[in-house]
């Protein structure tokens, strides 16, 4: 435990978060980038809907295998050094991305980025929870959604612009560049501030009374949390970075230049709805004792009126229905609400393990989705549809995966567990 003191204040704070963004803005601009790229990438390489969703997700399946360890690396060794050893191989991909002909080979670049940037989200986590003080935990996460959701914004109209000028191709380079950059500024700037917050030598000296994987995964609060969180959070990260594109070319019959006008309007509402969730959680929104709308029902209300909206987009295929997405950004941010309750619910000295094992069930949820999409959106055309009504009813079915799992939340007999730093018990 920490004195209030102990915890950043001022302009070290600003330091660490402004530095931390950086590295998720990079990290959120490698995941949406393909939404944009994709008529390019088909184009050029002659990919199906499934290659796509296929070569999409291998960021997912790079992100996702190093989760694991990377909270015991987080809870051992400091989220500075954690991220800054990793971001190494997201550079790395990215050159390989930027060079490469063939399916495999492009797989492979968007792999390593996956690999590579991680630790981008968890690592901020990590420190925050250790460094911050409790109350500003569900601000601090919101700001990164901010700066994640600004990286999105920067792939939409700003890559647009870019890609005639020095293709997909050169916009990877770039991205090694800026890589690179990131990782020797956060490498250097934040060791004073991680030294004097010796936390994670004190968690490596006590390792063998931490949680297992094994505990963290079979405990009922966290596999409720876990299943809504795959679904509805990674579920949504799969749309934004991928399918939140096709859907407005194929199924709104927009043009590439107006679908990204229309993204870049999207991840604007996102970024702004995740400012304001920021302002507001703090001041209205209970993760223990205190008074305010309880953080589990504030993510039970927007998910379900985010499953109605989508009901809704599903039935109204028109050009103008672009503008349903700007509130189903609004309600989707609602969910991060979620993650910021199961980190508190553990003890800081554990946020490496618990905050990677949540998060390995978000990427998991996201992998499935968008794959899954792209298959069945070719099984459907194989059959005879059409590719616009073909991913309508792809989309149905995710559609019913997210009620079923908003279901077993609302039912679920798991206890809920009040966040107070102490280890939850069964």
């Amino acid at each position: 435990m920490h004195d209030a003191a102990h915890y950043l204040q001022g302009r070290l704070a600003m330091r660490v978060l402004l530095l931390f963004g950086s590295g998720y803005f990079l990290s959120y601009a490698f995941r949406a980038i393909n939404a944009v790229i994709a008529p390019s990438l088909m184009a050029d390489l002659t990919l199906s809907n499934a290659d796509l969703g296929l070569l999409s997700s291998a960021y997912f399946v790079g992100f996702a295998s190093l989760q694991l360890p990377l909270g015991v690396w987080l809870d051992k060794y400091g989220p500075r050094r954690t991220e800054a050893s990793l971001l190494i191989f997201a550079a790395l991909g990215a050159a390989v991305f930027a060079s490469s002909t063939t399916l495999s080979g492009l797989w492979l670049g968007r792999a390593l980025i996956g690999v590579g940037v991680s630790a981008c989200l968890m690592a901020p986590y990590k420190a925050y929870r250790s460094w911050y003080a409790p109350e500003r935990q569900s601000q601090l996460a919101s700001g990164m959604l901010v700066f994640g959701t600004a990286g999105a914004l920067a792939t939409t109209v700003p890559v647009a612009k870019l890609m005639p000028l020095i293709g997909w191709r050169g916009v990877f380079w770039l991205m090694s560049a800026l890589i690179v950059i990131v990782t020797v500024t956060l490498f250097t700037r934040l060791r004073d501030v991680e030294r004097e917050r010796m936390t994670f030598t004190v968690t490596a000296a006590s390792d063998s009374g931490a949680l297992s994987y094994r505990a963290i995964f079979s405990h009922p609060y966290f596999r409720r949390m876990a299943l809504l969180g795959s679904v509805h959070q990674g579920g949504f990260m799969a749309v934004q970075t991928l399918w939140a594109g096709p859907w407005m070319t194929q199924v709104l019959g927009l043009s590439v230049a107006q679908t990204s006008l229309v993204l870049f309007g999207f991840n604007l509402a996102l970024l702004l709805s995740y400012l304001t969730l920021s302002w507001w959680a703090p001041r209205h929104v209970s993760f223990g004792n205190q008074g305010g709308w309880p953080a589990l029902k504030v993510v039970g209300i927007g998910i379900s009126l985010s499953i109605l909206l989508q009901l809704v987009m599903l039935l109204l295929p028109h050009p103008w229905a672009w503008m349903l997405w700007l509130p189903f950004a609004l309600l989707t941010t609602v969910s991060t609400l979620a993650q910021t309750h199961v980190s508190l619910s553990f003890p800081s000295t554990q946020a490496g393990r618990v905050n990677s094992a949540y998060n390995l069930s978000l990427f998991i949820g996201a992998f499935i989705v968008q794959w899954g999409l792209g298959l069945l959106i070719d099984l459907f055309v194989s059959h005879g549809w059409e590719t616009s009504p073909a991913l309508r009813l792809a989309w149905l079915v995710y559609l019913l995966a997210q009620a079923f799992a908003l279901f077993r939340f609302a039912t679920s007999k798991a206890v809920v567990v009040t966040p107070t730093g102490a280890t939850p018990t069964p």
